[in-house]
Parts: structure tokens; C-alpha cells; sequence
């Protein structure tokens, strides 16, 4: 059985679809049927979060209510719930919408994980981290409200080198970067119904580092992480991505953003055959070409792509993009079934 989308604008945020947060969505048993509710949910997990099987309460009445936030690249998840066990087993296939990790702040309840051999117990302020595309369970044998911030895959280990060793660790929520982490994320979505979309998003970055940071601390000491050269480069590129958008972003201004020298930066990149700018060029190019084909952006211009994306000569952008693509800009575009 396939069930509709039922989706509500978020309680709290009158001008949410308009001046407050894009793609918010307000997701509750409460709107089927009893009988259609488990169904529905799972449905609804597999398609939002992963696939996995869901036990009820042991009394039947199933009750989910979920309030999904778009946050650039993440997305951050309130959720309240009754008693309910959520698993995850081997067999199921891996969707590349699911490719993501799941920091989790529990609100209240008592919230008890399962995953790569390892079993933690949540109390009401502590924080934890699993993959979806893992086997995992979720046991909750009570009432309970958490938060879901959903971090895309090849984000996360960019930041937390071997975070795949993090999963299934109690981060304290009273104290140090725990408590700190856990206290930012709380107000982000207790105040997200306020928050002007520019607003919003400009706080995922800080979620990102105070996450990074967080899972930082409690990562087994024995585990080896990254050469010392992987991650600078990986600092260096989380500060272009930042900062792509900026015309005026040069080697100076990536060095004096990392706190390396300008030869030191170049000599990282050598060893790619490539240089720090020439690699800017090259995202910027990359993201030139995605708005080019995006149904959404048909009707706008491809001078105004390319400013969008910090180049400020045009007939540098066309010659670039032809070197990297093999055609103009306005070729590529119709080529590939775009217009404008």
C-alpha cells in the first residue's frame, strides 16, 4: 500500500513557505487512520531517514510526529514519539538519499543504540552519532522527544577524519563541547520558526564545527586518523567551499582564512598536479555547470550563473568552462536539455 505525503506548514512559522524556512514539513501519525499508522511511518522513515522495521508500543497506539527543517546541506529533524523500536537490519539496500550520518540530542525519554557491536543508553541532553546505512536499533521503551541532524556522508569525513569509529559513542550533554553542542542545536530548533531563511542557514556551518568538534572528543584514542597533509587539505578545501561564492577570494585570502602560507598551501596541491587556484577555478566551474542543467534555474541567465559563482569576466568564464567542458556555456546548456 502507498500512502499520500501528508504535510502540514510548520506550527509556529505563519510566513514559513514565503519569508521563513524553505521545505519545511510537519509529518504525524495523527493525521491516518490507527490501523494505517505503522505502515504509513515506516514508509515515511524509509523515505526521509532509512528503511528499517518498527515494532510498536506494546499498548498499540502509535504515535510519531515529525517537524523536518532543509539547512543547506543538512537537515535538522524534531521529532516526538512514543514508546518504539526502530531497526535496521543487513539485508536492506542502501539508497543514495540515505548516504548520510544522524547526530542525535536526545530532549527527553531514555533513547538506547545499537550499532558495530556497541550499545549506549541517552539521557535527556546527551548526544550520539549513527549511519544510516548501517544495521542498526533504536529502542525507546517510553515517551520521547529528540533531534535528528542529518550530515551527508562525504561532509562529515571531511571534517572528522575516521568518523566512521564514532558512531554509537555517548557524547555527555552536561558538560564541555557536549553540553555546548547540544545547547546550540536545541536553540537552532527552537528558534527556527523565527529565523529568516538567510538567517537559518547561515547557522548550519557553526552546527557542523560544534558537531566536528563534538564527536572530536570521543572518538577511541587508538584509532588512526589522516596524515597531517590530508587533513590541512581538507581544512583548505572546507574554507574555498565556504567562501566560493566570493569574487574576491584569492591565494592571500585562502592562506590568511587557514592560517598557512601562501607557498605552503600551493606545495599541499602540488602533490595533486594542481594549485590552489586552479583548484577554486575548478569548483567554481563544476557548480557553473549543475546550475546550467537545473530545472530550477532555467530561466536565468548564464552571465548571472556565472557571477552567482564568483566570476566576475565573462569571457574568462566561457573560455574556462569550453577548456573543461568542450563546449560554451549556452551550447552546453542546450545540449543537455536546458534552455535560456
Amino acid at each position: 500500500m502507498r500512502f499520500k505525503r501528508l504535510q502540514r506548514p510548520c506550527a509556529g512559522a505563519a510566513n514559513s513557505w514565503e519569508a521563513g524556512i524553505a521545505g519545511c514539513l510537519k509529518l504525524s501519525t495523527d493525521d491516518l487512520p490507527a490501523n494505517q499508522r505503522r505502515d504509513w511511518l515506516r514508509e515515511v522513515i524509509g523515505r526521509e531517514y532509512a528503511n528499517v522495521e518498527i515494532t510498536p508500543p506494546a499498548d498499540g497506539r502509535l504515535f510519531n510526529e515529525m517537524t523536518i527543517y532543509s539547512w543547506n546541506e543538512l537537515r535538522l529533524s524534531s521529532i516526538r514519539s512514543n514508546a518504539i523500536t526502530i531497526e535496521r537490519s543487513p539485508h536492506e539496500p542502501a539508497q543514495n538519499s540515505h548516504d548520510a550520518y544522524f547526530a542525535v540530542p536526545l530532549l527527553s525519554g531514555v533513547y538506547t543504540l545499537e550499532q558495530n557491536g556497541r550499545k549506549i543508553i541517552l539521557q535527556p541532553g546527551d548526544l550520539t552519532l549513527y549511519d544510516a546505512t548501517m544495521p542498526h536499533r533504536i529502542f525507546c521503551p517510553e515517551s520521547f522527544a529528540k533531534l535528528i541532524v542529518s550530515i551527508p556522508r562525504p561532509m562529515l569525513r571531511e571534517r572528522v577524519p575516521s568518523v566512521e569509529h564514532c558512531t554509537a559513542l555517548r557524547i555527555p550533554g552536561h558538560e564541555g563541547i557536549g553540553a555546548i553542542t547540544g545547547d546550540f542545536i536545541r536553540s537552532c530548533a527552537g528558534h527556527a520558526g523565527e529565523l529568516s531563511l538567510r538567517d537559518f542557514s547561515a547557522l548550519s556551518e557553526q552546527c557542523s564545527g560544534f558537531l566536528s568538534l563534538a564527536l572530536a572528543s570521543v572518538r577511541p584514542a587508538a584509532v588512526p586518523l589522516a596524515s597531517n597533509r590530508s587533513i590541512l587539505l581538507l581544512r583548505i578545501k572546507d574554507f574555498v567551499e565556504r567562501n566560493l561564492r566570493d569574487p574576491g577570494m584569492n591565494t592571500a585570502m585562502v592562506a590568511s582564512g587557514v592560517r598557512l602560507s601562501p607557498r605552503y598551501i600551493n606545495d599541499i596541491f602540488k602533490e595533486d598536479q594542481t594549485s590552489l587556484m586552479r583548484y577554486v577555478w575548478s569548483r567554481r566551474l563544476e557548480n557553473c555547470r549543475k546550475d546550467l542543467l537545473s530545472q530550477s534555474r532555467t530561466g536565468q541567465r548564464v552571465s548571472d550563473i556565472a557571477l552567482r559563482w564568483g566570476f566576475n569576466d565573462f569571457s574568462h568564464f566561457s573560455r574556462a568552462f569550453k577548456q573543461s567542458f568542450g563546449h560554451a556555456p549556452r551550447d552546453y546548456r542546450q545540449r543537455n536539455g536546458a534552455s535560456g
